[in-house]
């Protein structure tokens, strides 16, 4: 064979050149440029708050401008919220309820009403608490003469003609009021009646009953509760309520 033939073999079963591989950049590689980033970010920050420092002080009339926007919406704010309170005061003071109004209301709602008469009265701690075991208490209070009250609450939609509160709900507000909820005064309160063996029974175990009657002259006047009912336990040594 001669020598041109042999090239032109070799040529033909040379192998293709293998490529090359790109090496991707590693772990390490890549949390050194996050590095790098973070740390040109990082001077670009010092960069701007220094540049933002020096115009400051080049130019302080508007840090002064700046606080006194600060403080007269600061005083705006604190006048708006003096006024909604002097509001609210007012409103709770000149609240008043109407039997028809009170019958009209869900039983959770006629206990919202009653706790609101109660921080209409001075109980500025009045809370409903009533629901799934309250154990007979719905509505907590502490008047300004620092006397615990626990009430509980009765709704009949029908008002008189509703069933008759009677001495078992009385007997569970006498075995929590005070072993419970530690009550100085303990209070049933409807917009229905009471039967006359209820009545001797709350006479006999210090409780208080407000029937219908009681509780209109209450819900429609000015009168806290504690002055309309009789046998209220003496005032205790004064709160910050007082």
């Amino acid at each position: 064979m001669s020598p041109s033939g042999r090239k032109r073999r070799a040529s033909t079963t040379r192998r293709p050149a293998a490529r090359r591989r790109t090496r991707r950049p590693g772990r390490r590689q890549r949390a050194e440029d996050r590095v790098v980033g973070l740390l040109v970010v990082a001077a670009l920050a010092v960069a701007l708050i220094g540049a933002a420092v020096t115009w400051l002080l080049a130019h302080w009339w508007v840090l002064l401008v700046i606080g006194a926007l600060a403080v007269l919406t600061g005083g705006a704010w604190l006048r708006r919220k003096h006024q909604r309170a002097q509001w609210e005061a007012v409103r709770a003071q000149s609240l008043r309820y109407a039997l028809s109004q009170l019958d009209a209301l869900h039983h959770s709602r006629f206990e919202d009403a009653v706790r609101d008469l109660m921080r209409r009265d001075g109980c500025k701690d009045a809370v409903r608490v009533g629901g799934g075991g309250d154990l007979g208490a719905d509505v907590k209070a502490t008047d300004p003469y620092g006397r615990r009250w626990v009430i509980q609450c009765k709704h009949r939609r029908n008002g008189l003609a509703g069933s008759a509160v009677g001495t078992p709900d009385l007997q569970v507000l006498n075995g929590t009021a005070r072993q419970v909820h530690g009550a100085d005064v303990a209070v049933i309160v409807t917009n229905g009646r009471v039967t006359a063996p209820a009545v001797a029974f709350a006479e006999q175990q210090r409780l208080h009953v407000v029937d219908r009657h009681a509780l209109g002259v209450w819900a429609s006047g000015s009168q806290p509760l504690w002055e309309l009912l009789r046998a209220v336990p003496p005032p205790r040594k004064p709160t910050a309520l007082s």
